[in-house]
């Protein structure tokens, strides 16, 4: 027998899609002239995983589109190398021809990049306004509102500034960071009209930040878009962990590095709290203002950060170094013991374990460090140093008490000598 000879894609059926297209009928009658086509239920959406359209034969069969139910294939829709959306389909009658359904994807996607063109343009223009002022490359007063007019952001009466850090605990095959960029804007422009969201000035290892500016005439305002975007990424994303962090009303504009800065500290300090696993309690939201001690470090990290880095650097790099390698707890170990005022028993309770266990984590500390918490100097300096490490948003690494001696949690009383 020879090889199968596919029939050839019947070019009827891609009339009424290309109608649609060239009539600028939407979105919804492309799809619904696609599943025609295609003899396929379909469910349109965009990267951030929003709904565009729908053409399906019941509501039943749309909640199958959307949960993977039997039969439901989803299909990446690119244009060059660039994912636009997503298409979820489900034969009516077998699956469709491939050489058919590539036709259809790649004018649904032309189609969707079309008509998203207007908003990356918008989203281009936020990034690149966020990305200025947080740089400073923007310092006079009439270049920032000339530019936040420009994108319908009004700094006239106050602004604020909110950093968001998400963390995905599961693995998901779409654009997470465009996700959690979608809901932060949907919830700040929800409570504070004309907010904006980037992903603006993030460094390689923060890839998960997002920064929103919006306006805020005084504190209570600024404090309600922070915690509406932490209400609506608790609510719209599972399996992520976030922490968000807001500025002081800026009154001025000129004072938008400043509250970029404040909001970037507040989350960095608020980070840890979510570190681990995904919690059911509410997204903590700190605000700049209750930050205690690290404000003080605000001038170091916006000023001089590799001032900052330095200290680190002498003090609880070391440690933290040793707890990623040996998946040990040094650095919670001594900010529990700083927290419980340098008493062993108590930071033993509150990390249930052995104080024993305890005693030789604070040795460890020591000959890695070259500070003793025992004495006043040392704890001050290392207190410095763990506070410097979260002003500069560096994580602490988190495992299984594993160093030697630690067996079952205790360490016997000549581990010390080990």
């Amino acid at each position: 027998m020879g090889p199968e000879i596919r029939p050839a894609v019947d070019l009827g059926s891609l009339e009424a899609i290309t109608d649609a297209v060239e009539s600028g009928l939407g979105l919804p009658e492309v799809v619904r002239a696609a599943a025609r086509a295609l003899e396929a239920s379909l469910v349109l959406s965009d990267r951030a995983g929003a709904v565009l359209a729908v053409a399906a034969r019941s509501s039943a069969d749309e909640r199958a589109l959307m949960t993977d139910a039997a039969g439901v294939t989803a299909h990446e829709l690119r244009v060059g190398d660039e994912v636009v959306g997503r298409l979820r389909l489900r034969g009516r009658s077998g699956d469709p021809d491939p050489s058919l359904l590539r036709v259809v994807t790649t004018l649904i996607a032309s189609e969707v990049s079309r008509l998203q063109a207007p908003e990356r343009a918008t989203a281009a223009a936020q990034d690149a306004f966020v990305r200025a002022v947080l740089d400073r490359a923007l310092r006079s007063r009439a270049e920032i509102v000339g530019r936040a007019a420009d994108i319908g952001l009004d700094l006239e009466s106050g602004s604020v500034v909110v950093v968001v850090r998400a963390h995905n605990y599961a693995a998901t095959e779409d654009d997470s960071r465009a996700r959690v960029l979608a809901a932060a804007e949907r919830a700040a422009r929800a409570a504070a009209p004309g907010s904006i969201a980037a992903l603006a000035a993030v460094p390689a290892d923060r890839a998960g930040q997002i920064v929103v500016m919006g306006p805020a005439a005084d504190d209570a305002a600024a404090r309600r878009v922070a915690e509406a975007v932490a209400r609506e990424l608790q609510a719209a994303l599972h399996g992520f962990g976030f922490a968000v962090g807001h500025s002081r009303v800026a009154q001025d504009p000129t004072d938008l590095y400043r509250a970029g800065n404040e909001a970037l500290l507040a989350a960095n300090v608020a980070e840890p709290s979510v570190a681990g696993e995904p919690r059911a309690e509410p997204t903590p939201v700190l605000a700049f203002e209750a930050t205690g001690a690290y404000r003080l470090l605000l001038p170091a990290m916006s000023e001089d950060p590799g001032e900052l880095q330095r200290f680190y650097a002498e003090t609880v790099e070391p440690l933290v170094a040793y707890d990623d390698q040996y998946e040990t707890d040094l650095v919670q170990t001594l900010a529990t013991f700083l927290d419980c005022d340098g008493n062993v028993a108590s930071t033993a309770q509150r990390l249930f374990t052995h104080r024993h266990t305890i005693r030789y984590r604070l040795e460890r500390v020591r000959d890695l460090s070259g500070l003793d918490v025992g004495s006043t100097d040392g704890r001050e300096k290392l207190g410095l140093g763990l506070k410097a490490m979260r002003v500069l948003g560096i994580a602490a690494p988190r495992g299984p008490a594993t160093e030697a001696g630690a067996g079952a949690g205790r360490v016997p009383r000549d581990a010390r000598e080990r």
